[in-house]
């Protein structure tokens, strides 16, 4: 077999380990991509509404979902925008006001020059800014995982959300824009008509019935700890993390792992060569990272 497909620029690479092992994705530990691993199933919630498949999203149901964003996140709607995704919300923003970061940071992100923008908890380094560090634009869509809490709530920053990460649903697309009125409506006034699809907004407000900030990120951090000591067990060090993630110095572990159907990230794209970014994943797909690590390194002890 050849060596496994190149990674992609954002991660998310089960799909394309399946195809290249030729097995349904399904059946590939994605910790390429990193979603709250302690989040209910959100199928059989998604599956209740069905039905809204067959007909165009409404106002009704935009505003419907918009409130109960609103009210989860105890902020006025009006100053909250629904999007497809944490990258919509992104391209809208960015359209508007430009931007720049400091490297490296999330590759979504404007340098166009203009306000900074920066990822919180960091992505790539998974750790928290500093309660003295502003930022015309955060990137919360891992903060509540870390922070216990839907938003930092800087005074006039404007901030771009993923609730596909906290509800662990990325296909859904589900994104949102939290600033002043007249920013949301110059980005309602950029975005395309249906950008928000009917089975998103209609299941969103039981999606989000299930939250629990109290608990999640406790239960995170606690399989976040167990990840670092598994992987310390293999000898792989990871670095500090207060997200989802962790970040090893580790050349060469994707396409270890590969060929026994676990996918980590690789953070040359960050302009990281050499460090693998590796979500953290349920207690299942701890014992499953386990074992394909074990495989990997009896394999690559045996070929020496």
């Amino acid at each position: 077999m050849s060596g496994p497909p190149p990674a992609g620029l954002h991660g998310g690479d089960g799909a394309a380990i399946a195809a290249w092992l030729g097995v349904a994705p399904e059946q590939v530990l994605d910790l390429s991509a990193s979603v709250n691993p302690v989040a209910p199933d959100p199928v059989p919630v998604v599956g209740r509404h069905l039905g809204a498949i067959g007909r165009y999203p409404s106002g009704a149901d935009l505003a419907r979902a918009t409130r109960a964003l609103a009210d989860a996140m105890a902020v006025d709607p009006d100053r909250l925008q629904l999007t497809n995704g944490g990258a919509e919300a992104i391209a809208l923003v960015a359209a508007e006001i430009g931007g720049s970061v400091i490297e490296p940071d999330f590759a979504l992100y404007p340098r166009s020059g203009g306000p900074l923008w920066r990822s919180n908890p960091h992505n790539p380094t998974g750790l928290l800014a500093s309660a003295s560090t502003s930022c015309a634009v955060w990137d919360e869509a891992f903060y509540p995982l870390a922070a216990g809490a839907w938003t930092r709530g800087d005074p006039g920053a404007i901030v771009v959300g993923s609730l596909t990460k906290l509800l662990a649903c990325p296909g859904l697309r589900l994104g949102y824009v939290l600033a002043d009125e007249n920013m949301i409506r110059r980005c309602q006034g950029r975005q395309p008509a249906w950008a928000v699809n009917s089975l998103a907004a209609e299941a969103m407000p039981d999606l989000l019935a299930a939250v629990d900030l109290a608990t999640w990120p406790g239960q995170v951090a606690m399989l976040r700890a167990e990840l670092e000591a598994m992987l310390h067990r293999h000898g792989v060090r990871s670095r500090p993390s207060q997200a989802c993630w962790l970040l090893v110095d580790a050349p060469g572990l994707r396409a270890r792992l590969a060929p026994h159907g676990v996918v980590v990230r690789d953070c040359a794209s960050f302009g990281l060569p050499g460090v693998t970014r590796i979500a953290v994943p349920s207690r299942a797909g701890l014992a499953r990272l386990d074992e394909a690590l074990s495989r990997s390194g009896a394999s690559e002890r045996k070929a020496q």
